[in-house]
């Protein structure tokens, strides 16, 4: 009876590197999925769709069908986070099952289920102070926090667990932190120009106070100056002769001009709401390509198998 307990303990579900791979992907996925769906949410004017939180009314935590579209929209999105919370605590609890054990992935599946209730309390903060525009530039700051968790432990996933290796010179790993610093602050100001222009969530909401042409020239410059260093980093990377890193930072490049044409038309545009929400969409990519190039800069490689014994010295290891 003993022995049948003990078999029992042992059986786990199986969990294979693809399926950890997969799962963290998808939390990527997930997460830049309920960014542009917060997007339609502000740019629907459906910020209070339901009006306070964690209900959606004082009676209800669902939309009601007094509450129309906005609150439909609103509550929907809130439903979202359920999904994406679903997918975080899959990849802990597979992360969890996968043998052998692989260093630092619990601590990022961690980080990034607990990075979403977070989220989504920020979130709710939002709504209770009326959809104030610097809570709001930290809603959206904290999903892109969270965005960057889910990157990391994708990337932890995929690489072995041998020690990190530059591949590029330590001058050119600067440079490439100086251009994901950079491109925080892109986000960081992008909110500024977001809480001052016409988009608040709300018909009544407060705006920032800042002047939306002036707070857009400042995102402008800093966009101009993260470009200049992307372009510089695939010139910096083809010198050394680093493919990969190279590879890494053309597509920042081209994804950066993107998101700038994007911005540039939006704004002349008088920012339509789809291109505001394609916008939003293109500031997680930028994010990400920019992780990428940051990654590439290093590689881990295999840990080295373990010595064996020759056979001349297994009889003295089974004598001793």
């Amino acid at each position: 009876m003993r022995r049948i307990r003990s078999v029992k303990r042992s059986v786990r579900f199986p969990v294979s590197a693809t399926l950890l791979r997969r799962l963290a992907y998808a939390s990527i996925v997930a997460n830049v999925a309920i960014v542009v769906t917060g997007g339609a949410v502000r740019l629907t004017a459906s910020g209070l769709g339901c009006p306070t939180w964690p209900r959606c009314t004082d009676e209800s935590y669902h939309a009601t069908a007094e509450m129309g579209v906005h609150g439909v929209i609103e509550y929907g999105n809130r439903l979202l986070t359920f999904v994406v919370g679903f997918i975080a605590l899959a990849t802990v609890l597979a992360v969890l099952e996968y043998r052998p054990r692989r260093k630092g992935l619990l601590g990022l599946a961690v980080a990034v289920f607990l990075g979403i209730p977070a989220q989504a309390a920020l979130g709710g903060i939002t709504v209770l102070t009326n959809l104030n525009p610097w809570v709001v530039g930290l809603h959206f700051l904290a999903s892109m926090a969270v965005i960057a968790a889910t990157y990391a432990l994708w990337r932890r996933i995929k690489d072995p667990d041998g020690p990190a290796v530059p591949v590029v010179p330590a001058p050119l790993r600067a440079l490439a932190a100086i251009t994901t610093v950079v491109s925080v602050a892109v986000l960081v100001v992008g909110t500024w120009v977001t809480g001052s222009g016409p988009h608040a969530g709300d018909h009544g909401a407060a705006r920032n106070g800042l002047d939306p042409e002036q707070i857009s020239q400042v995102h402008a410059d800093a966009v101009f100056l993260l470009i200049g260093l992307s372009v510089a980093l695939v010139f910096a990377f083809r010198a050394v002769g680093a493919a990969g890193p190279a590879r890494a930072a053309v597509v920042l490049v081209a994804v950066e001009l993107s998101q700038g044409l994007v911005g540039f038309v939006q704004y002349f545009t008088h920012l339509p709401a789809m291109l505001v929400g394609a916008h939003m969409l293109g500031s997680c990519l930028v994010l990400l390509a920019t992780l990428s190039v940051l990654w590439s800069t290093r590689e881990r490689r295999p840990v080295d198998p373990a010595p064996t014994a020759t056979p001349a010295e297994e009889p003295v290891a089974a004598i001793a």
